[in-house]
């Protein structure tokens, strides 16, 4: 069995504050073997480490940031500008989180938004409808593709969208994928994974040892890993590990 990895979710969001480069650092120092973050685009098209689709909160609510508006509507100037959880740390280039993770750690990029609201997550598409939700991605993920290939990281390719998946798929075949899964949406996470031939499924937690697919076994059936989000304590992380899982999202290092 392979050891089991330890993915930091948004760079340990219990810990550190979320998708930033003293998050990355952060994780790394903790021992994660991999980060996770997330990418979605500004309005100038450059790609950011940023998790929501608003700065600031819906209805007024208080955000991640102390900015305003919805990201890919922004200058980049105002999203990188933005001051995250109330720290100095401020809303990351991809590139400038890369540079801060070394080459041996892995790195997990989760597609989360082209800078579109019809993205159709959680669904299996065919025939017309995945061919215009993987040219909805396509320019997002070429520039993704550009800022990762300047770094020895090994990458995974992971969205809760088919587009996305078929975007990297069809720029960069050698490219490795992940399938991340909805709650209520094993059906089609399996199909996507099915699909594509994944390196790994990321189903939710709620979905360990529950009615619909054994992960475990259709990870083995696809040779791809099992890796369970999101984990916040230990009872958590045993429960993924007895289920058969190979690797954890976790908000905290240490859950071990």
């Amino acid at each position: 069995m392979a050891p089991l990895r330890i993915f930091a979710h948004r760079g340990f969001a219990g810990v550190f504050p979320e998708n930033t480069v003293a998050a990355a650092r952060g994780a790394v120092r903790s021992g994660a073997d991999a980060v996770e973050l997330d990418v979605q685009p500004t309005a100038d098209g450059d790609v950011v480490v940023f998790h929501d689709r608003r700065l600031d909160g819906p209805g007024g609510e208080p955000g991640c940031t102390d900015g305003e508006g919805i990201v890919w509507e922004q200058s980049t100037a105002n999203v990188t500008g933005a001051r995250v959880l109330g720290t100095d740390e401020q809303v990351p280039l991809l590139r400038a989180v890369l540079r801060a993770v070394p080459d041996h750690v892995e790195v997990n990029v989760e597609l989360k938004n082209p800078g579109s609201d019809a993205i159709r997550p959680s669904e299996f598409l065919n025939g017309d409808h995945r061919d215009r939700a993987r040219e909805r991605w396509r320019r997002f993920v070429d520039s993704v593709l550009d800022i990762t290939a300047e770094f020895e990281n090994d990458i995974r390719y992971s969205s809760f969208c088919e587009g996305a998946l078929a975007a990297v798929d069809a720029a960069a075949p050698a490219a490795r994928l992940a399938t991340l899964v909805a709650p209520n949406c094993a059906d089609a996470g399996e199909s996507v994974a099915r699909r594509y031939g994944v390196d790994a499924v990321h189903p939710p937690l709620e979905q360990c040892g529950s009615t619909g697919p054994d992960w475990a076994t259709v990870a083995a059936d696809i040779g791809a890993r099992y890796t369970v989000w999101t984990v916040r304590d230990w009872r958590q992380a045993r429960r993924a590990v007895e289920a058969g899982a190979d690797g954890i999202i976790a908000d905290y290092p240490g859950l071990l």
